[in-house]
């Protein structure tokens, strides 16, 4: 069962949100968050944006590919990507990923630093302007969900805030395409993600599934005006296993599906290590560029097919 948690609670009953988002990310590590900070009207927005992005002609995503860049910015066309490193399927759905956007003359960039890259733009009226204020206002709420997850965890409630200051956080479009009934078709193979939290918002088509504690898989219920957020890797890496960073795919729809995705990541120079007052380690510590430069070589590296 994944819970469903009213955000506007966060202001006046507190402590029962903390108490509650403690215990969705021990278990299941899955909520569902409703009434949100980010404006309705951005949101749709997005969708809208997202919309006339894949709606371009092959060859002008093209123009924008993921694969033209090492700091995957872009397009990420079907085959692209490939989320469950243990199959030999290709997703199906198609991408666009958005990062900190930066000037161009900015020392990191200029220094080709990982993940420091400039983002890639379509010739799309209102695009960049309107991904890149979902982008600050969802690294906003995810802020605030983390000096709730600090507050848990018996931390001040500003502890992650310099520690995601200039983040490697990441927006992503997704179209998922409806299925055909292939063999073996996925729309995103079984995955975990690689953050902090992902806050994710979907147009209601069916397809996302959380695989529970029994190897059941689950569906993810469909509230209006909410955020399905979940664990990464990293957070289950800081809180020393006490939160869980949970398997999930989306099954091919029976019609097109859409999605966007915002995962919460720090500062790449951030050391993930565990917490205070959380035990023994059981993980190295490591920096979170490196950590997510190793999964993403992972998830983009090429694939046999049958």
């Amino acid at each position: 069962m994944i819970p469903v948690i009213d955000w506007a609670n966060a202001k006046t009953a507190r402590h029962n949100v903390v108490k509650d988002i403690g215990m969705a990310f021990r278990n299941p590590g899955f909520m569902v968050l409703t009434n949100p900070d980010v404006p309705t009207k951005l949101r749709r927005e997005v969708f809208d944006s997202a919309d006339k992005f894949f709606d371009l002609a092959v060859n002008e995503k093209q123009q924008v590919s993921i694969l033209n860049t090492p700091h995957f910015r872009g397009w990420g066309a079907k085959g692209d990507e490939s989320l469950d490193e243990t199959q030999p399927q290709i997703d199906t759905k198609e991408t666009f990923n958005v990062g900190l956007d930066l000037p161009e003359n900015d020392p990191r960039v200029l220094a080709n630093n990982p993940f420091r890259g400039p983002n890639q733009w379509p010739d799309i009226p209102g695009f960049r302007e309107t991904l890149l204020a979902y982008y600050d206002a969802a690294q906003s709420q995810g802020l605030a969900i983390l000096s709730v997850i600090a507050e848990d965890l018996n931390l001040p409630s500003n502890h992650f805030d310099a520690l995601f200051k200039d983040p490697l956080s990441a927006l992503r479009l997704l179209r998922y395409p409806p299925r055909t009934g292939a063999q073996n078709e996925i729309g995103a193979g079984a995955h975990t993600d690689y953050g902090a939290i992902t806050l994710l918002m979907t147009d209601g088509e069916p397809g996302l599934q959380v695989r529970a504690r029994d190897g059941d898989w689950i569906d993810v219920p469909r509230v209006e005006n909410a955020y399905i957020v979940n664990v990464g890797d990293c957070m289950m890496r800081w809180s020393n296993d006490i939160y869980v960073s949970t398997p999930h795919r989306v099954l091919t729809p029976k019609n097109t599906r859409r999605s966007v995705a915002f995962f919460v990541e720090a500062n790449p120079d951030t050391i993930v290590a565990a917490l205070p007052g959380t035990g023994d380690p059981k993980y190295p510590a490591i920096r979170a560029a490196d950590y997510l430069q190793s999964r993403l070589d992972a998830t983009y590296a090429p694939k046999e097919t049958a």
